[in-house]
């Protein structure tokens, strides 16, 4: 569970530092559209609450890790919409939210392995 915990602090960081470059470039419609402020933010807040599920997880907190499985299954499927929809957010938002979809299909494959399934 620990490089689950890596995993998502990696998810949590790269949408940390979209939401600090959806702040400075703030002023440039095309780049920060009304989507991508909502999107970002959403995903921002998301990140650290599935951090929390991942730490929670890692030491033995079942419900969490149905948390955690429920809501990286879910976030995966939302990033692909995302990408797939075509002209709603820039490129740089998509290729974001594809770096973050990458990082948590890695957790939905492990948390949902056997090994952790049934201890």
């Amino acid at each position: 569970m620990r490089n689950v915990v890596w995993l998502i602090s990696g998810y949590a960081a790269v949408s940390l530092l979209t939401l600090v470059a959806m702040i400075v470039f703030r002023h440039d419609a095309t780049m920060v559209t009304t989507e991508v402020w909502v999107r970002g933010v959403i995903v921002a807040v998301g990140s650290l609450l599935t951090l929390f599920f991942a730490v929670r997880a890692a030491r033995g907190d079942r419900r969490m890790l149905l948390r955690l499985r429920v809501v990286t299954a879910v976030m995966v499927v939302a990033i692909a919409v995302i990408i797939a929809l075509p002209g709603l957010f820039p490129l740089w938002f998509k290729l974001e939210q594809g770096v973050c979809g990458l990082l948590l299909l890695a957790v939905v494959v492990q948390v949902n392995r056997r090994s952790v399934v049934r201890p």
